[in-house]
């Protein structure tokens, strides 16, 4: 190579070194003690134009002569581009001076350094201003924000599921949030690349930019983004950079409130296509580790940045621009509103009620700005707003949604997926929308088919919210306002092991033979119903061995038996798909709902070929909703991510820790009765320091002591003091972490 540079360079050469690169070679040659960089790159005629355009952009710079950019410099024939044969390639060469200085990443950049950056750029900026080029404008790149979309396709390169999850969300949060507005913000030429590998500095002061090869026609906040991303994503507080950087840029080049309201998300798409093209650029080229070096830190600032609410970000980005935070109306107005139309009947949940406006996984975000780690909701299955669960629904709804008097492939394939999950016996499904509807279909399917119509529930069970809901759910008719125990319903004791008469081993076979001696002498009993762990009966698992013995009495006396799986299945227990098999029993009839449709409105009943023929018998049954294709896509791909996503070996493994973690605190703190539960499903019972007596009030204030520190929690059982929790499945060890020293925190400070 050396000889074909001797002959085009206007020097001889006499060091020449390679430099780091990601898609060109880059070299420092050194002649009579003066530095020059040499690039070359693969010939094609778009980049070619692109090269010229570059170099007129870097010449309309050089009018101040200040040394702060490269200069182009000619070949011996005069050319700024000289196109030449280097080691069998066709090569685009070019020559530009050498800009002397330190590199941000080879040092520690400081407040001082933010606050130099914010000023460089605001007048590189400013001077761009006067750039106009069709070239330019006319290029698209997956590396300019405002075409996040085109990182698309690099994302199979990511093999960590939690990290793909996150770039799909902001892939979704971008379309809907920045695309609507990116016709509104301001546009010009800008760098697009000031990254820490291509700005230099001396004594803290920003003194030069190299790199222009990635400059664009692209909204000005982006540039904004980009810098404020590569300033902070390897600190450990990201404003304490971005403040400063902000304030020195806004005070030369002012940004606009439109523009600045989309920055938390245009850094998180920075942080997204950095870490798309790192994975490709692994994969296609593993040896250049250049091309990588920004993963790890940028993957670390990802994770961290979805806890961060979007509404706190850009309050801090207001202020950092001299605007005053946006108000929005006290809690008190917004209840008061909401009860002007909506019954209070629907309660509330803490003293402090929050104002919940986007969620993202385990996160929540309340329109004050605050990120609450959710440790109770079990709908939001496999995370809130789960991207492949949103995208499926947005697809599907814009495709087809019907009722199933029509022929349409969704409902029987997911059908056909969901049985797969259960034992061969259960080979129907209805579907209907909700638990509740689910519950009451079951109750429908058992009387037909026994001619019976006494059904035996669980006491402090809860099956939904129609009326037969509340006929059969203990829970509901037992309270105090409730409307009783009806002629037909039979009540059986909870087979509790902690705080009932029997424990050990063989409680829930003493429990089983009490409930049967009790049940020798009727013969009307149509259905068993029980959840495996009884949830609004303080998460209570059913004694070992209980089901078999009650469900072998049941259906020797003409009975069904149902397992109420709405909230204890699709792997949420952990070592068992669905809560029944911890008992070693098949039901007749399974009663499904929440989490099946990560919040979608979908529940079902499965049940066996003969129930479902006995039904058949009598007048059809419809649900106008029940098996929608919107609603049969979303249940088939929440199975999927289940499956693909570890999910429930994921329950299995972190809410082992988390228990481990809780019976410590149990150890320390003698007012944690009982820890129990599977997977995650668990319940805290609180009581009386060395009791088991119930204490409600100091359960109330963990609740919501911990939902002043940003984590949710609720609590239930008959006396309120048992904290339950039942986060989404991807739920992790550290949030398990943080959930328990807060815990710890305020037991220990009580």
């Amino acid at each position: 190579m050396n000889d074909v540079l001797n002959k085009i360079l206007p020097f001889k050469i006499d060091t020449i070194t390679k430099l780091n690169g990601y898609e060109n070679n880059n070299y420092k040659i050194i002649s009579n003690s003066q530095s020059y960089i040499f690039k070359t790159y693969p010939y094609s005629f778009s980049l070619e134009k692109f090269l010229k355009a570059e170099i007129t952009t870097l010449l309309y710079l050089q009018q101040e002569k200040n040394n702060l950019y490269p200069v182009p410099l000619p070949f011996n024939d005069n050319s700024l581009i000289h196109i030449c044969n280097l080691n069998g390639e066709k090569k685009l060469c070019r020559l530009l001076s050498y800009l002397n200085g330190e590199l941000i990443g080879d040092s520690q950049p400081s407040i001082e350094t933010a606050q130099s950056l914010g000023q460089f750029l605001a007048e590189l900026n400013l001077k761009l201003l006067g750039v106009e080029n069709d070239s330019i404008a006319a290029r698209q790149t997956q590396w300019d924000l405002q075409y996040f979309h085109l990182n698309k396709p690099l994302l199979k390169n990511i093999d960590n599921v939690a990290d793909r999850n996150i770039i799909q969300y902001f892939l979704q949060q971008f379309e809907e949030i920045v695309r609507p507005e990116i016709q509104n913000l301001r546009k010009q030429i800008i760098h697009n690349d000031a990254n820490e590998w291509n700005i230099l500095l001396d004594n803290k002061e920003v003194t030069g930019l190299i790199d222009f090869g990635d400059l664009v026609f692209s909204p000005l906040i982006n540039e904004i983004a980009i810098s404020a991303t590569y300033l902070a994503y390897d600190k450990d507080n990201y404003f304490e950079y971005i403040i400063p950087f902000l304030k020195s840029y806004n005070e030369i080049n002012p940004l606009q409130e439109n523009e600045v309201h989309l920055l938390y998300y245009l850094i998180a798409a920075r942080l997204c296509t950095s870490i798309c093209n790192s994975a490709y650029s692994k994969k296609k080229d593993p040896d250049n580790s250049y091309a990588y070096t920004s993963e790890k830190p940028a993957l670390k600032m990802l994770h961290n940045w979805i806890r961060i609410n979007p509404i706190h970000a850009k309050n801090i980005f207001r202020n950092a621009i001299g605007l005053k935070e946006e108000t929005i109306s006290s809690t008190k107005n917004i209840i008061k509103k909401r009860y002007e139309h909506i019954s209070p009947l629907l309660s509330l949940s803490y003293d402090d009620p929050i104002q919940i406006s986007r969620s993202a996984f385990q996160y929540m975000y309340d329109k004050s700005g605050g990120t609450y780690l959710d440790a109770y909701n079990n709908i939001p299955h496999v995370g809130h707003c789960h991207p492949e669960v949103v995208e499926a629904g947005q697809r599907q709804m814009a495709k087809l949604n019907t009722n199933t008097r029509y022929l349409y492939d969704h409902l029987a394939e997911y059908a056909e997926k969901l049985l797969a999950k259960f034992p061969k016996s259960l080979t129907k499904v209805y579907f209907v929308n909700s638990g509740s509807a689910a519950s009451d279909l079951a109750i429908r399917l058992s009387k037909n088919y026994t001619q019976k119509s006494d059904i035996l529930v669980v006491e402090h069970g809860y099956h939904g919210n129609t009326q037969v809901g509340i006929q059969i759910s203990d829970y509901k008719f037992s309270s105090y306002k409730g409307i009783g125990q009806q002629p037909n319903i039979i009540k059986a004791d909870i087979p509790d092991s902690y705080r009932g008469k029997y424990s050990g081993e063989k409680a829930g076979l003493h429990y089983a033979t009490d409930l049967t001696k009790k049940l020798e002498n009727y013969n009307s009993i149509a259905a068993f119903i029980a959840e495996p762990i009884v949830g609004c009966g303080g998460q209570i698992p059913l004694a070992n061995g209980y089901l078999k013995e009650v469900y072998q009495f049941i259906r020797k006396q003409g009975g069904v038996c149902i397992s109420d799986e709405v909230q204890t299945g699709f792997g949420r227990l952990g070592k068992h798909f669905w809560g029944f098999q911890f008992q070693n029993v098949v039901p007749d009839i399974v009663v499904l709902g929440k989490p099946m449709g990560n919040g979608h409105p979908i529940g079902a009943v499965v049940t066996t070929n003969e129930i479902a023929e006995s039904f058949e018998k009598g007048v059809e049954f419809f649900s106008s909703y029940g098996g929608n294709p919107v609603s049969c896509v979303i249940g088939s791909i929440v199975l999927d991510i289940i499956e693909r996503e570890g999910l429930q070996e994921n329950a299995y493994q972190v809410g082992n820790y988390y228990k481990s973690l809780l019976n410590n605190l149990k150890i320390k703190h003698s007012c944690i009765g009982d820890v129990r539960g599977s997977g995650l499903f668990i319940g805290i019972d609180i009581v009386e320091p060395n009791t088991k007596i119930p204490n409600p009030k100091l359960a109330h204030h963990l609740k919501n002591e911990m939902r002043n520190r940003y984590i949710l929690l609720s609590t239930d059982g008959p006396s309120n003091n048992v904290l339950k929790s039942k986060p989404p499945l991807c739920f992790t060890k550290e949030n398990a972490n943080q959930v328990t020293s807060e815990l710890d925190d305020i037991l220990t400070n009580f």
